[in-house]
């Protein structure tokens, strides 16, 4: 058989293994991310010091899922929309008397219910990319950049609990160290159910690939991300690079 038939037959079928728009869910962990302990520390508030002591815990890493829609219909270009949750969990505790009394929150504004304390980061993304052919194989690589908007939930340390204790406005001053610790776990518990989330706004950087074989309406992708901007709780040391990897249906 002539070779130039097989080689235009073979471009038809990459040609056609690209689908036109499509939808997924993909893994998508966050690299470099983390949380340092707070060690365990008495509490303070104008100067006086309580019976009582806190301390978290800490993460190496944070991990989700996420969801992706695409377009490649458009002539030179490609768009594409994201939305990540990440997350992680740590221990927060309360000391009395050297007793641990450790804290369940819920945190407003995530679908999480009330569980050991978590760090959870979510982000929109709408990124514009520049496809690139390979002859011959149905994969389509691009780069590209985009918007991003971020969502992040603050940390349970010190600082925070101190502030529960200051506004509370009640005179501990005679209570011991676990009704202390009872009452203000309380007070944590609400203050944290009603503290929102840390919105900003940043940018980001991708290289990816998809894969999609001809006629079959299910695609696979992967995509490295690195993100620029955004603003985190203080004790996170945010790492700015995901990546994400999964696959979902395409027309």
């Amino acid at each position: 058989m002539n070779f130039k038939v097989i080689f235009a037959a073979a471009s038809l079928l990459a040609t056609q293994a690209f689908a036109i728009a499509g939808i997924g869910f993909h893994y998508s962990p966050n690299v470099g991310t983390t949380l340092k302990s707070g060690k365990q520390a008495p509490l303070k508030v104008n100067d006086k010091e309580y019976p009582v002591e806190f301390s978290h815990g800490d993460f190496d890493y944070i991990q989700g899922f996420g969801f992706k829609a695409w377009i490649d219909i458009l002539p030179f270009v490609d768009v594409e929309g994201t939305f990540n949750i990440q997350f992680a969990s740590y221990n927060a505790t309360l000391w009395a008397d050297g007793e641990p009394h450790r804290l369940e929150i819920e945190l407003g504004g995530t679908p999480f219910a009330k569980a050991t304390p978590k760090f959870i980061a979510m982000n929109a993304d709408i990124s514009v990319t520049k496809p690139f052919s390979i002859p011959l194989f149905p994969i389509r690589p691009y780069v590209g950049a985009g918007l991003t908007i971020y969502w992040n939930t603050f940390i349970l340390n010190n600082a925070f609990v101190e502030g529960v204790l200051e506004r509370s406005g009640k005179d501990l001053s005679g209570s011991s160290a676990k009704e202390i610790a009872d009452a203000l776990a309380k007070n944590v518990v609400d203050a944290a159910k009603d503290k929102g989330l840390n919105k900003s706004v940043g940018f980001h950087l991708l290289a990816g690939a998809r894969f999609k074989l001809p006629i079959i309406p299910i695609a696979a992708y992967a995509n490295v991300k690195v993100y620029l901007g955004g603003e985190y709780d203080s004790d996170i040391d945010a790492g700015h690079v995901a990546f994400e990897l999964g696959g979902g249906f395409a027309l």
